[in-house]
């Protein structure tokens, strides 16, 4: 695999870390800032709705620039968000943080899945994704769990100046290993795409599917603390075992879209909603969750190289913009499920509510990936 992937795991590993690094600190924020576990949970969902609004929206105003130069600029702006986050006083000052981080991180992973699957032959394209998204598994295999372990013993700001520090890190990669690359054909091909209904249903696949995740994923601190019974400390090891299952759902995923697409995606999707059904009960056992939330892992991230593939697949000819909606997709289903979420716990159904509606949605995304399915692959734009 070219070198430039590493380049770009790199930034997907700063990336990564921010997004998810919050998660793991919930209890401390909140508590913090004196705001309830359900608004600090809000936290994921505006940096979500962010990226919703940021992916199809820079990656539209930068269709004129340079690839790599678009890559820069984005992570300059992750620096900055990040940057804001670290020295936050306040809940208003920390969610702007967040949303300003936010905003490169659709773009960055939709411009980047464009430029992976170019630097490869097309039986490993989906591979090639798959490893710049390792950035993503590899930071909540360690970034995730070192961020949460550092906040926790040094307050959580501290952990957002040690994800500024990545991201200057990710920068010089970038700067260093990426090849110069040519900007897209301009905007006017790429909104043509979303003229197929292939391209509509695809996204709609990746919202429902990943979706589902989050509205697990976002309560796993206190759906472990307060119903499994592990101590806080015992968190960041539960988020490196969660990690480990999306390393190795990430490599699976990729393999299997390579062979088969949308049967491998139908099959994740339906393992994804089991798994999903199942923690309702086993989040009650200190052991039984812990294998749960491993599993969760690995049917969660298996979905991504799938979902982005079958994206790329349907905006053949123009792929950059839609490449950046999918992210969009991803994160605008991770705020509904965080949300959706919090209402189930708000309405008094318990720490364990969530679960019942992530599996909901996966059983809704496979549903309409099973619509999609039955979309034909078009016809390259000229």
């Amino acid at each position: 695999m070219p070198l430039a992937l590493v380049a770009l795991a790199i930034g997907a590993f700063g990336i990564g870390t921010t997004e998810f690094v919050i998660v793991g600190l919930l209890p401390q924020v909140a508590a913090d800032l004196q705001v309830s576990i359900p608004a600090a949970g809000l936290l994921v969902s505006g940096y979500a709705l962010s990226v919703v609004v940021g992916a199809p929206l820079i990656t539209a105003l930068g269709s004129r620039v340079p690839r790599k130069r678009l890559l820069v600029g984005l992570m300059v702006l992750f620096i900055l968000g990040n940057l804001l986050c670290a020295v936050a006083d306040s809940y208003p000052l920390l969610m702007l943080g967040r949303v300003v981080a936010a905003l490169c991180h659709g773009a960055f992973f939709g411009v980047g899945a464009v430029v992976a699957s170019g630097l490869v032959a097309p039986d490993r394209q989906a591979r090639a994704i798959a490893l710049m998204f390792t950035g993503l598994t590899v930071a909540n295999v360690l970034g995730v769990p070192m961020g949460t372990a550092l906040g926790q013993e040094f307050g959580w700001r501290s952990t957002f100046w040690a994800v500024t520090a990545l991201g200057v890190v990710g920068l010089v990669g970038i700067l260093v290993l990426v090849p110069p690359q040519p900007a897209s054909d301009g905007l006017r091909g790429e909104l043509e795409v979303f003229r197929r209904p292939g391209v509509w249903l695809a996204l709609g696949t990746t919202a429902l599917g990943f979706g589902a995740v989050f509205a697990s994923f976002t309560y796993i601190a206190p759906m472990m603390t307060e119903v499994a019974g592990f101590s806080p400390g015992a968190v960041t090891w539960l988020l490196v075992l969660f990690g480990a299952g999306l390393c190795v759902g990430n490599v699976l995923g990729g393999r299997a879209a390579d062979r088969s697409l949308m049967p491998s995606l139908y099959a994740i999707l339906a393992v994804l909603a089991v798994v999903l059904a199942v923690f309702v009960f086993t989040a009650q056992s200190q052991v039984l969750g812990a294998v749960t939330i491993g599993l969760l892992g690995v049917a969660g991230f298996a979905t991504v190289a799938p979902l982005q593939s079958r994206v790329l697949q349907q905006a053949e000819g123009a792929p950059a913009l839609a490449s950046a909606a999918n992210i969009a997709a991803f994160n605008l289903g991770n705020a509904a499920g965080a949300w959706l979420g919090g209402v189930a716990i708000d309405a008094g159904f318990g720490y364990t509510a969530p679960n019942w509606v992530a599996a909901l949605m996966a059983v809704a995304a496979l549903g309409v990936a099973v619509a999609g399915g039955r979309v034909r692959t078009p016809v390259p734009l000229r």
